[in-house]
């Protein structure tokens, strides 16, 4: 029989008190997987929930899972146990999507559609979990889970083959566009986009809801672009994925944007590294003032510092509770941990709470593994001051696995970030950040030119 198309959503509740006093906020958690059958029985009412309709039968029926299970296996059989909630969730409704033996075909967009809610407002627990200490939204975990909803979506998308592995490959951007506030309810949802032989993206929205606002699409406070890539995990090949077909207006425009940013993304690589003449001068441009730091520091403009002065750095060793359902570091995680490291970064150098603008960009270029050394380094790359009431900071964070055995070192991802201060914060004035070796001024006209092509 045919199955209709499945509509994943996540749910969270308040939970009933455990008669345990020491038990963990996970048994709060239970999942269910509703499908539409005349062969299901109705479950009890449970708080957190993973609902997939299946089918339509005459008396629509209820199949509950409950979570307990998982969770009372050992920690080295459930991955990612630290992670949030929310991303341990939507793990575990991959494992509830049942591959069908069939070869990539083509199939509707609304396919993979997939929501999250957050009960902030009933959910006491929850909330807490995601607020940060100037009782804000902490993003650094939003983020985690929007790479685990946009995995749960792919995952649903190439649920036809179980021996592909989906990785992600980059993130094009992630844009808030207001405040998120912990106090109010919060909605996550996402679907493909658009598909190319073996890779995908992903849009994903975050909307919430207030008095002022009724209408879902008013209500949009967060935008993010994720770019995954299936591999055979047999031979590590790319590996071909079921195509997408777009219906409505909407899905047809979402399509023609997402084409326009891959053949940019193609252009740019064949692009990288090549200098012209016009070039070498912008890069003796920006080096002209860091060499007077160098050279004549007792005369260098007081409202200028050089890059290197802004960095900071942290180090790990990945542990297998940060792994993902393939058995590698969860990419979620690591955007995580750049993010913390990037706005602390952003922190010291404005001198007050920085406010999150945007994810311009993240590239995964290598898998982490479960043991690896893994090394942050951040600095400021650049400011943008011609606003002083919205001064930007760019802030670049690069990870790199270190293998100290075999004396090597490799980058693994990079990630860039833009913060900026209100104006009623502002305890001292921006200052501009300004390159001291070629490579920086490099690196900087890099990312100034990736800012002007969007």
């Amino acid at each position: 029989m045919k199955s209709k198309k499945p509509i994943l959503n996540i749910l969270f509740g308040a939970g009933k008190k455990s008669s345990k006093p020491n038990s963990s906020i996970y048994n709060k958690l239970k999942l269910k997987l509703l499908y539409s059958s005349s062969s299901t029985t109705p479950p009890s009412s449970p708080d957190c929930c993973v609902k997939k309709e299946k089918e339509k039968a005459k008396n629509d029926e209820d199949e509950a899972i409950d979570a307990g299970s998982s969770i009372r296996k050992p920690i080295s059989l459930w991955p990612g146990m630290y992670h949030s909630p929310v991303t341990n969730a939507l793990w575990e409704a991959r494992s509830n999507l049942i591959p069908e033996n069939e070869s990539p075909g083509q199939v509707v967009i609304s396919k993979s559609r997939t929501s999250v809610v957050y009960k902030f407002s009933t959910d006491y627990v929850l909330r807490e979990q995601y607020r940060n200490p100037w009782n804000r939204m902490r993003m650094g975990k939003l983020v985690e889970d929007l790479d685990a909803l946009a995995g749960t979506i792919s995952f649903k998308h190439c649920s036809r083959d179980e021996t592909l592995i989906l990785v992600t490959a980059s993130v094009d951007r992630i844009v808030l566009k207001e405040p998120i506030l912990v106090e109010r309810d919060v909605t996550i949802v996402g679907s493909v986009t658009w598909v190319g032989r073996s890779s995908m993206e992903i849009q994903l929205l975050v909307t919430q809801l207030t008095k002022e606002k009724s209408d879902d699409s008013d209500s949009v406070v967060l935008t993010a672009n994720f770019t995954f890539v299936a591999r055979d995990s047999v031979t590590g090949k790319s590996a071909q994925i079921n195509q997408v077909k777009p219906e409505t207006e909407n899905e047809k425009l979402l399509w023609e944007e997402a084409e326009e940013r891959n053949k940019r993304r193609k252009e740019n690589r064949r692009e990288q590294g090549k200098i012209d003449a016009g070039e070498v001068e912008r890069l003796n441009n920006l080096l002209s003032e860091g060499r007077i730091f160098s050279d004549m520091p007792a005369l260098a403009d007081r409202n200028s510092i050089l890059i290197s002065d802004t960095c900071h750095h942290n180090s790990l060793i990945c542990q297998p509770q940060q792994r993902n359902i393939h058995g590698r570091i969860f990419g979620g995680f690591l955007m995580r941990r750049a993010f913390e490291l990037g706005f602390a970064t952003a922190y010291s150098f404005a001198g007050s709470a920085p406010c999150f603008v945007e994810v311009d960009h993240v590239d995964f270029l290598k898998p982490v593994d479960v043991g690896n050394f893994l090394r942050f380094k951040s600095c400021v790359l650049y400011t943008e001051l011609e606003n002083p009431e919205k001064p930007l900071i760019n802030v670049e964070v690069v990870a790199h696995v270190t293998r100290p055995e075999k004396r090597v070192s490799e980058v693994s991802n990079k990630f860039y970030f833009t913060f900026t201060v209100s104006a009623e914060s502002l305890g001292q004035q921006i200052r501009n950040v300004v390159p001291g070796t070629e490579e920086e001024a490099r690196r900087v006209l890099e990312r100034m030119d990736a800012e002007t092509e969007r």
